[in-house]
């Protein structure tokens, strides 16, 4: 099982970034995909998963502005992000979780990509 996050970049606070998430080794009908980030001196935090069922979810601080989506014969899973914030600074990292209810634990996932840094300025 090999994952690889792209679309990281650097944009204004208010821009949007689509991050994608391209996936090998899985069926997305057999893993839930989540996406995570990590800022510099931060403990790693879960953003956005969506279950091998389609159920996607969302944490409250990126609600309304983050997007999690599935493209089942693609296996890629993208992370639509709106309306940045300096906040949302931080290197993103999309993994792969057997658990149909793995929500967003880092625990709960086995496989991990690559992070893409993510950067939005004032």
């Amino acid at each position: 099982v090999q994952l690889q996050a792209s679309g990281g970049g650097l944009v204004q606070a208010g821009g949007s970034l689509r991050l994608s998430c391209e996936t090998s080794g899985l069926s997305l009908y057999s893993y839930t995909i989540g996406w995570f980030r990590q800022a510099p001196g931060k403990e790693r935090e879960g953003v956005a998963c969506i279950s091998r069922g389609g159920s996607a979810y969302t944490v409250d601080s990126v609600k309304g502005r983050f997007t999690i989506s599935g493209d089942n014969s693609k296996n890629t899973v993208s992370l639509e992000m709106d309306s940045l914030e300096t906040e949302d600074t931080a290197c993103y990292y999309c993994a792969a979780s057997t658990l149909l209810y793995a929500g967003v634990l880092a625990s709960r996932y086995r496989y991990w990509g690559q992070g893409t840094q993510v950067t939005v300025s004032s």
